[in-house]
């Protein structure tokens, strides 16, 4: 299995970030089922433990963690995703 964001992606524009998450929403309809983490719960505490210890992945692939992400695009695009249709 592979990753839907390789290495060496980087995401510039939002129509960049749009299309990973195509990309791993079809990873999952094709590999779901080898996903550690396959339910939205499991996911969901997952993705918060990463972010958490993001700094050390970051360190560990030496990168700097991107001063100035816009956490809060992301916070809202995951709440949005609860009612959105």
């Amino acid at each position: 299995m592979t990753s839907p964001l390789a290495a060496a992606d980087h995401l510039g524009d939002r129509e960049a970030f749009s299309a990973f998450l195509s990309r791993l929403r079809t990873d999952h309809a094709e590999n779901g089922a080898a996903w550690e983490n396959g339910t939205l719960d499991a996911f969901l505490e997952a993705l918060e433990a990463w972010v958490a210890d993001a700094p050390g992945w970051y360190g560990n692939h030496g990168q700097d963690l991107p001063p100035r992400g816009d956490w809060t695009f992301f916070a809202r695009a995951l709440a949005a995703a609860r009612i959105y249709e």
